[in-house]
């Protein structure tokens, strides 16, 4: 079986995977989040999913994939689904995270240029002391 390979009826949680590109752990973490509703099962027990699920599954991927947050990405699923929604809310949610995602970068741009700082500090040869430890002690 493939990932283009395409199902018209009810899916086991492995082709439903498949299909969304999400694995199996991740359907029945989202699933036990209560991001993707609880699902029919076979007699035998076993989660049958279907093309709305995996279209669920495939919107938390990509929103994931955009490093939307769990709470987030719990929004995002209300407001999509919600037909009666106000795109103000939905383009709030993204302008948070573009701030978030800004802040984070500049943090992260911060700590490149004191790690880069202290390797040029360091030595690197066989002496014990190191200006990189001496930091990470302060």
């Amino acid at each position: 079986m493939t990932e283009e390979t395409l199902f018209t009826g009810p899916m086991n949680i492995g082709q439903a995977a498949a299909q969304s590109g999400v694995s199996a752990k991740m359907v029945r973490h989202y699933e036990s989040l209560g991001l993707l509703p609880k699902v029919a099962r076979t007699q035998a027990g076993y989660r049958q999913y279907g093309e709305r699920e995996v279209h669920t599954l495939r919107f938390i991927k990509h929103a994931r994939q955009l490093g939307f947050g769990m709470t987030e990405v719990a929004e995002l699923l209300k407001l999509w689904q919600n037909r009666r929604r106000s795109s103000a809310d939905v383009k709030r949610i993204a302008l948070a995270h573009v701030a978030d995602l800004d802040r984070r970068m500049r943090e992260m741009a911060d700590m490149k240029r004191t790690l880069e700082r202290l390797a040029q500090c360091c030595h690197g040869d066989e002496r014990p002391d190191c200006p990189i430890l001496d930091e990470l002690a302060d």
